[in-house]
């Protein structure tokens, strides 16, 4: 089955990361795409629109507020018309990007595309892309919570400035990005503007991914890109290195566990274990994901949660793995790894 529905990428970062200069670069350059880009600016007096340099019919402002926080219903009836007047022949385009204003937490944002039964037939999250300050991260980092928020959830990490940053200063930062956010591709963002394709397909929830883009959405670091993401694994197993340090209070917020579980799952006692977590904690609760081979099903399925949102799961159409085990991975807010893991001990037993 191929995907139908209009992707979204969201385009995140911090006041300052450079995310009207990237976005600039992508329309200029969109390859096979043709893009509509929605804009949200905090504020009464709009300037990231005038800093994007495309068609103002093609080009969606978002006033007066930000995302996460105040205009839901503003963005959901956004992408319905741009929806719309598509189909209507008004504009073309192939993808929509969500610029969010710097000071917006993505996780609420993502909760509108899962919980929205209307949007969800018609688009789907193809990803969150981060953008970090390599001069002004770490102190953004320790200062900024959202920003903390922005690149835990994110799909893809692009570091910005690198080229005027000292090599140290660079290389520190994106140890602690790692630490913070395991399995994210952390790039720097020249490749994204030689090729912005590099965007596309960040998000491992969809029917149709294949393994290579499954082991890409699972790989925790030092993990091999291998067709099989899980040969060789078993057990519980931590996702940051523990001699890496804490570098500041926001970072010790943030703990990442994850579990590979060598028999089939009865979907029944994962859902409840999903829906027990997520209601007992699901504020705290940044992202849970996972793939996971049940009983009686030959493909593999995958699930994604974000707060007290489940979604899926969905079966995977091209699995080519041939060992058939399970992998969860929990990303979450003031909860000890060694509870994390306790958790995912009694999804396991």
């Amino acid at each position: 089955m191929s995907e139908t529905r209009t992707p979204i990428t969201l385009l995140t970062g911090f006041l300052g990361a450079g995310k009207s200069s990237l976005l600039n670069v992508i329309l200029a350059n969109p390859g096979k795409e043709k893009i509509a880009v929605i804009i949200n600016e905090y504020g009464e007096v709009g300037l990231d629109q005038d800093l994007v340099d495309a068609p103002d019919d093609e080009v969606m402002m978002l006033e007066s507020g930000c995302i996460c926080c105040t205009i839901r219903d503003d963005l959901e009836h956004t992408i319905y018309d741009l929806i719309a007047r598509r189909d209507a022949g008004e504009l073309t385009f192939s993808r929509i990007v969500i610029e969010t204003t710097g000071l917006a937490d993505p996780a609420p944002i993502q909760q509108i595309l899962v919980t929205n039964k209307g949007l969800r037939k018609i688009a789907f999250l193809d990803g969150i892309v981060t953008l970090v300050d390599c001069m002004n991260g770490a102190r953004t980092l320790d200062r900024q919570f959202e920003a903390v928020s922005q690149v835990v959830m994110a799909d893809l990490v692009l570091l910005t400035k690198a080229d005027i940053a000292q090599v140290a200063q660079v290389q520190a930062l994106r140890a602690r990005l790692e630490t913070l956010n395991a399995k994210a591709k952390i790039r720097d963002v020249k490749r994204a503007r030689e090729n912005p394709a590099l965007l596309w397909g960040c998000a491992g929830f969809r029917p149709d991914i294949t393994a290579a883009q499954a082991v890409n959405w699972l790989a925790m670091p030092g993990e091999a890109a291998t067709v099989d993401p899980l040969a060789n694994l078993s057990g519980l197993a931590p996702a940051q290195s523990v001699d890496r340090p804490v570098i500041s209070a926001h970072d010790g917020q943030i703990k990442t566990a994850s579990i590979v579980i060598e028999h089939p799952l009865d979907r029944t006692k994962l859902e409840t274990w999903l829906k027990e977590l997520l209601a007992m904690r699901g504020e705290d609760i940044l992202r849970v994901k996972g793939l996971v081979f049940l009983k009686e099903k030959e493909e593999p399925m995958v699930f994604h949660a974000v707060q007290n949102v489940f979604e899926g799961p969905l079966r995977m159409e091209n699995w080519s793995g041939g060992i058939r085990h399970s992998k969860v991975v929990i990303i979450a807010r003031n909860l000890s790894e060694t509870r994390l893991k306790r958790t995912l001990g009694k999804l396991a037993s």
